[in-house]
């Protein structure tokens, strides 16, 4: 069976990684059949229009279980999803099947890809949400690998200054004095996801809801939570209250998960405006003005 990459996957994969994304991308089909034949999986199908940084195989196992194989360059970082995952041990986030697997690889339990928490109402999805977020806060394990929130933004405030047309000057620097704030007070160390939103938390069979795709690093849950407030910014934005909405909702997660008000408005104000000036910078203009808008509304 041909392991063709989802176009999402190509053209995610260019921009986020240019310099390694077509050598990878070329070696994904025998990297792929290697890991269907080492494990001795029979496949199902590829996943589509699947991840953004990774390719992930449906297959069933030898004993004919169900397993999602997930093949990812070594720059989108597997090995660290590899280390959380094996320290969550499944507790509010999928299934790490094999702890020996290859670089670049790995075995998971099977999800139902089709169904996130944005399949449900918004109220209903965000109280799901922060329920799962909650589980995966826990103590990193010693001498972990992850880099704190600190490092991670320091090289984002760094991308930020470079890019950023002149007419967004005003937005980014309030982004960047809110970041100099947090990180100079910052006191919590916790295993952070690192991506998490509903679109990151999948229907299961052994628990309800599990968390998939973590980008992790350790730090405060405020910036954990922060990507959480602005899901379905399109709706928000589309809507005449949005901005009333916006700031209903940061209130609403941050006492629901005893997070400081003031803390979570700044970080969803930084990650906002972060993502806003690359998506711009990577020619997404739709999605930069649908984040620097939500962004102006901090």
């Amino acid at each position: 069976m041909p392991f063709e990459p989802p176009q999402r996957l190509v053209r995610a994969l260019g921009e986020v990684y240019p310099d390694v994304a077509a050598a990878w991308l070329g070696q994904l089909p025998v990297l792929a059949e290697e890991a269907v034949s080492r494990w001795k999986l029979t496949v199902e199908r590829v996943q589509n229009p699947g991840g953004r940084s990774s390719l992930v195989v449906l297959v069933r196992q030898q004993d004919g279980s169900p397993a999602a194989l997930k093949i990812a360059p070594e720059a989108a970082g597997p090995a660290l999803e590899r280390a959380a995952l094996a320290h969550w041990n499944g507790w509010g986030a999928v299934q790490l099947l094999d702890g020996d697997a290859k670089a670049g690889e790995l075995l998971l339990e099977h999800l139902h890809s089709e169904v996130s928490l944005r399949s449900l109402p918004e109220a209903k999805a965000l109280l799901e949400a922060a329920g799962i977020v909650r589980r995966l806060w826990i103590e990193p394990p010693p001498d972990h690998p992850f880099e704190t929130v600190a490092e991670r933004t320091a090289r984002q405030a760094a991308a930020m200054r470079r890019s950023a047309d002149p007419e967004l000057a005003p937005l980014v620097e309030a982004a960047l004095a809110a970041r100099d704030e947090l990180t100079s007070s910052a006191a919590e160390l916790l295993l952070l996801h690192g991506n998490f939103r509903q679109g990151k938390v999948l229907a299961g069979d052994r628990a309800p809801w599990l968390a998939v795709g973590p980008d992790p690093l350790v730090g405060e849950r405020a910036y954990d939570l922060a990507r959480l407030v602005r899901d379905r910014v399109e709706d928000l934005v589309a809507s005449a209250g949005g901005a009333s909405a916006t700031r209903r909702r940061v209130n609403k997660l941050a006492d629901s998960l005893d997070v400081d008000r003031a803390r979570l408005h700044g970080w969803t104000l930084f990650r906002a405006v972060e993502s806003g000036v690359r998506a711009r910078a990577a020619g997404r203009h739709q999605d930069a003005e649908l984040l620097l808008e939500f962004a102006g509304w901090l």
